[in-house]
């Protein structure tokens, strides 16, 4: 008994675990349900507790360049307390909320190279603790997609997504990161930028998009980037004409004259006619290298006829996740 309870501690002979997610994307918000499976191992086992940790793969900038790296934005105890006898099998069933901030991994079903998991942590007495590590599929919220669709419409492309280690200044961000969807210019503003970055920080309410511009330089003057932000509701969805909308935002943003340093905080605040809107500073994000999107010519919108999807994906995701399990478990 006790050369098994020290092979149970090294993880030889301890129970298992495999999480298995409800099936389909789920939205930022919303509830994310499945069911943690357990199976004994070659003998009874306390189960303390069984947790569920999101992740993300984040970039970030600093004095030497970029780097990535897994960063957690949530935890969930799900259950725990309880023996499981030698070589039985249960099933945990949870349901928990997303964040409201949680990135966006796919349109209209095309994934965007953006990387999120669910890790779960099965913590045993006696014996090496257990983990198991499954992609996460978010799709957007309907104001998300409506924006999307109508920067499509417009003739706006998909260039690439990732997400920033950071906080961008004068908001009400509360994750430690911040997803950045990289566009190209429709034609009719081609001239004026060389490409629009939008971020969306939703919350219970409505939701912030802040847009910026890296502007194209001009006979007289240097490029630089502006950056403004309006506010939405979310029941604005079937009582808006978004692609009028989202022009004015376009046509507000390259308009908009003032010049801000890279990485400067939000600090100038005004006021654009008719949708309770603020300008802003730059917020914390250089140019954006995308994690694993590679879009076509610049202006291209592929896939979905007025909408925007990816060119082509390079799967990172199946790299990220295969034999991530640190004890061999499915």
């Amino acid at each position: 008994m006790v050369f098994k309870r020290l092979l149970g501690s090294l993880g030889v002979g301890g129970p298992s675990v495999d999480t298995v997610l409800a099936p389909g994307a789920t939205a930022p918000g919303s509830t994310l349900s499945g069911q943690v499976h357990l199976k004994g191992g070659s003998g009874d086992f306390d189960i303390d507790h069984i947790t569920l940790e999101l992740v993300a793969r984040v970039e970030a900038e600093h004095e030497d360049g970029e780097s990535h790296g897994m960063v957690a934005f949530d935890r969930f105890v799900v259950g725990g307390g309880f023996r499981l006898a030698e070589g039985s099998e249960q099933s945990v069933p949870f349901s928990v909320t997303l964040p409201w901030e949680t990135p966006i991994t796919e349109l209209y079903g095309q994934g965007l190279g953006i990387v999120l998991g669910v890790r779960t942590e099965l913590s045993v007495s006696g014996a090496k603790d257990k983990s198991d590590l499954d992609p996460l599929a978010v799709g957007p919220l309907p104001a998300q997609e409506a924006i999307l669709e109508a920067f499509g419409q417009l003739g706006f492309g998909f260039k690439s997504a990732d997400l920033e280690y950071g906080h961008i200044g004068g908001t009400g961000q509360q994750l430690p990161f911040y997803q950045e969807l990289e566009l190209a210019p429709a034609p009719q503003y081609a001239h004026a930028v060389n490409e629009i970055e939008a971020t969306f920080l939703a919350t219970p309410g409505g939701m912030e998009v802040i847009l910026e511009a890296d502007k194209r330089s001009g006979l007289f003057s240097g490029g630089h980037d502006a950056v403004t932000r309006f506010t939405v509701g979310h029941d604005d969805v079937h009582h808006q004409d978004w692609n009028t909308l989202v022009d004015s935002w376009v046509r507000h943003l390259v308009e908009h004259r003032s010049a801000y340093g890279t990485h400067a905080p939000y600090g100038h605040s005004g006021h654009y006619e008719g949708h309770h809107d603020h300008d802003g500073g730059h917020h914390r994000s250089g140019p954006g290298m995308g994690t694993a999107i590679a879009a076509g010519a610049a202006g291209l919108a592929v896939g979905v006829v007025g909408g925007m999807v990816a060119a082509e994906v390079i799967d990172e995701v199946g790299d990220f996740f295969e034999g991530d399990d640190e004890d061999g478990e499915d």
